[in-house]
């Protein structure tokens, strides 16, 4: 069926095609890389315009230019109105002879036919790609999965699972959630609970689109009270809440007309720096229409059109790994003139990504088309263009250049979004002058800001950085509860280890309890993880004393961080008291803990006791969970659990029976 789709009728002369390859290369039609993409907007445009107004000929025209390329088909395929266009343009393309396909055209065609669900056409295109109809096109079981998902197969998915499971003992997150996400749209709310359950037991990390699945079946399901505690409990596990997560629990709160909890809701999602999206918008038009909301309130202005403009679309390419679920394939403002052919109109394509990768050398030229394209440019749109920059440098260009622009003026948005990529970086001066900024105007930043400058200090190496920012700009948030101070100061003692200011760690450390500002258990695993590796066993044991008198119960977790950092100092003694701390407190290592420890002890001669803690798992040793739950530094076991307890307890009368313990 595919080579029907991708072939040429006739291969043509291969000296027409070196001739017409040679004029095509012979020169840049480009003077600047923005005007290059801007070329590239055009024609996509173009190309929208006519699948939606059957111009066939025009459609032709567009598809066979000598200039066409990869990034315009693979856009032009993902804005296809339907499944019928995208393949008429790929019949069109085979008379194309300059034009071959990529993994990103192949790609954008298997989505748009799964979600179409047009599956004896995907399982054909895939039948290709195996076939290596298509040079340098792979196909991973994750991208199976993905368009069997969208399709609804869950059989097929299931399948795909199992046969990615059976080649990697270690599977990614994502796969956990493409289940669980599939069983919850099918109604199978307890086969969802049971894959959460099984991720955090194989000891697979949740991300944020882990617990957006949940609070979304919570939601949906009409456990709204259980959807605003597993919320509630992210920020204990260090997960970035997403607009997202926001909007779902917004809609779910006007729906029920609890419109307190709803501004409560938002005031929240402000303090956390996200600029909220358009998808609150039919919430937040509810509200007022209740009386809840008026004209002049902050929070509603913000999400308000821009009144200079209207309101246009733009893709961003969904494949983008987002710290913010919501912002895909959502509304934005730019100037643009509506597009029209045959009456049809069409809302401008932009690509914020694109636009800043053509913007990366910040070249005159490039500089001169920005000013041209005559682009209004808004908070919504400069922090999306912010996020793409690879260079910090021409963001920093970028950023100073777009202040003066008419109409424009920068927020707090747009500072801390330039703010945490120069700290990441490692480019000091720049954040010093941007929080005197902050300083001078009177703005407060977002806690989150402050934080991520802290952990950024500890990828770039900058310890004296952190410091800095730590004692004299978290100032800047206003008052912080004793809550976010202790997410802080656990962000400050990890930047120190990372950095290999140990000292400096213990001092914080020391510091934050005279204040009273007690660390949580993933802090002191982290610190104890941290000192093991040095082989510092004389800190870690400080640090275990410290929990003990902080009145903080070991979980599982700590206990195998401190068998784990002994057995690797070569204290296989020491590892057996924690060994026999965590028996006597019921608590069962996992598998790979208890064997660690076994050859430890045998290799410094201790087989009595090796033999011991073999009898001692012997009757458990097929119930040992693979994994503990937990992460240094961020989750706790209690965390985990916490969660799940919360998600099984909304969809049965029960929980698991493991689900109190840690295994």
């Amino acid at each position: 069926m595919f080579h029907k789709h991708f072939f040429p009728a006739g291969t043509g002369s291969l000296f027409n095609v070196l001739n017409q390859q040679t004029r095509l290369f012979s020169r840049d039609p480009f003077p600047s890389k923005v005007s290059h993409y801007l070329y590239r907007a055009r024609v996509i445009d173009s190309i929208r315009l006519a699948l939606r107004s059957n111009s066939q000929s025009l459609l032709t025209t567009l598809l066979n230019d000598r200039l066409l390329d990869s990034f315009v088909v693979t856009h032009a395929l993902r804005s296809a109105p339907s499944a019928d266009s995208a393949l008429s343009v790929i019949d069109i393309l085979k008379s194309n002879a300059n034009f071959s396909h990529t993994q990103s055209t192949i790609y954008a065609l298997a989505n748009i036919l799964a979600r179409s669900g047009r599956r004896q056409e995907l399982d054909a295109l895939v039948d290709a790609i195996n076939a290596r109809t298509f040079k340098n096109v792979r196909v991973s079981h994750m991208n199976l999965m993905q368009w069997y998902a969208a399709t609804g197969d869950l059989d097929s998915v299931l399948d795909t699972w199992d046969n990615y499971r059976g080649l990697d003992r270690h599977v990614c997150t994502e796969s956990y959630n493409i289940v669980m996400r599939l069983y919850a749209e099918k109604g199978e709310d307890s086969r969802a609970v049971e894959i959460f359950h099984r991720m955090i037991g194989e000891g697979a990390n949740p991300n944020s689109r882990t617990y957006t699945n949940i609070i979304e079946h919570l939601v949906n399901s009409g456990k709204l009270a259980a959807a605003l505690e597993v919320f509630s409990v992210l920020p204990l596990m260090r997960i970035k809440r997403t607009t997202k997560q926001f909007s779902i629990l917004a809609e779910g709160l006007v729906s029920v007309q609890r419109f307190d909890e709803m501004k409560f809701l938002l005031s929240n999602m402000q303090a956390e720096g996200m600029l909220p999206v358009r998808a609150l918008l039919c919430s937040l038009q509810h509200m007022k229409e209740g009386g809840y909301i008026h004209d002049n309130d902050g929070i509603l202005s913000e999400m308000l059109p821009d009144e200079r403009i209207k309101s246009v679309e733009y893709f961003v390419d969904d494949t983008e790994d987002n710290d913010d679920e919501a912002e895909a394939h959502e509304e934005d403002n730019i100037a643009c003139d509506v597009n029209k052919v045959n009456g049809f109109k069409l809302k401008p394509w932009l690509d914020p990504r694109a636009l800043a990768n053509a913007l990366q050398s910040w070249s005159p030229n490039d500089v001169l088309e920005l000013e041209n394209a005559k682009f209004v440019w808004t908070t919504r749109l400069v922090c999306k263009v912010l996020r793409n920059f690879n260079s910090p440098g021409a963001a920093w260009n970028f950023f100073c250049w777009v202040a003066c622009q008419t109409g424009f003026t920068h927020d707090v948005y747009t500072v801390q979004r330039m703010m945490t990529l120069l700290a990441r970086h490692g480019h000091v001066q720049l954040v010093n002058q941007l929080m005197d900024k902050i300083r001078q105007e009177g703005l407060k930043l977002p806690f989150s800001t402050i934080k991520l400058v802290i952990d950024f200090c500890g990828v770039s190496k900058d310890p004296d950085a952190a410091l800095k920012t730590f004692r004299h700009d978290r100032t800047l948030c206003g008052s912080i509860s004793k809550f976010k101070l202790m997410v802080l100061y656990s962000s400050l003692l990890r930047t120190l280890t990372k950095c290999s200011r140990c000292s400096d760690a213990l001092q914080v450390l020391d510091e934050m309890i005279l204040n009273g500002i007690c660390p949580d258990i993933q802090t002191f695993s982290g610190l104890m993880d941290h000192f093991a590796k040095q082989g510092d066993i004389k800190n870690v044991q400080k640090i275990f004393g410290m929990v003990r008198q902080s009145g903080i119960e070991p979980d599982t977790y700590m206990f195998k961080v401190l068998i784990h950092g002994y057995c690797k100092c070569d204290r296989a003694a020491l590892a057996l008291r924690v060994f026999e701390d965590m028996r006597n407190s019921k608590l069962l290592p996992d598998s790979s803990t208890k064997e660690l420890l076994v050859k430890s002890l045998w290799k410094e001669g201790r087989r009595r006791e090796a033999a011991m803690v073999e009898e001692s798992c012997e009757e458990i040793n097929d119930s040992l969970p693979l994994a503990l739950r937990g992460h240094i530094w961020t989750v706790s076991s209690a965390n985990l659990t916490q969660v799940y307890n919360i998600y099984a307890s909304s969809f049965t009368s029960s929980c698991d029976p493991t689900a109190n313990g840690e295994g």
